[in-house]
């Protein structure tokens, strides 16, 4: 299997806020950008495995300004880490004002999704190559994040063994 570079399946979605997408507040509700989110890192990930793919967990998604009607929604999706079958992807979401032009950094997330193959069955997926500085340090904290992630899912499997050690 052929190892591929982060920029082969790096993209950016752009899409602009309609009134359909508001909640209550007169904001882009929080679910239309977490759907946006996952679609452009199953791209990612679908780019990458070639393959289709699953959304496995969302490490972490956190809002940082809110999203207005007539916002231009650019997401833009790489590849942070790769493992036998799953892969980190990060999402940063910016909101661009299409009349002043101001952008604002409104929310970033992680996301692993998993290849899988005709049967819908787990299958490998390329190594990745690292080019830049930012792609190694991104891609060393992801190892972080994933050895966190194992962490968690070996204390809760021990927690449904023997819940008295996990009061």
């Amino acid at each position: 299997m052929e190892a591929k570079k982060v920029k082969e399946s790096s993209v950016a979605i752009a899409q602009v806020m309609v009134p359909q997408d508001v909640n209550p507040s007169g904001n882009v509700h929080g679910g239309v950008i977490m759907r946006l989110i996952d679609t452009t890192a199953g791209v990612v990930a679908s780019r990458h495995a070639r393959s289709n793919v699953v959304t496995v967990s969302i490490d972490r998604l956190d809002f940082h300004h809110p999203v207005f009607v007539g916002d231009l929604l650019v997401l833009k999706g790489s590849l942070n880490m790769v493992g036998r079958t799953s892969m980190e992807i990060g999402v940063r979401v910016e909101a661009e004002n299409l009349m002043t032009g101001q952008v604002r950094h409104t929310a970033s997330a992680y996301l692993t999704f998993v290849a899988l193959d005709e049967e819908g069955k787990p299958r490998e997926v390329p190594p990745l190559i690292l080019e830049t500085e930012d792609e190694v340090r991104r891609n060393r904290e992801a190892k972080v994040r994933r050895a966190q992630r194992v962490n968690e899912r070996r204390q809760e499997a021990r927690c449904q063994v023997s819940p008295e050690r996990c009061t």
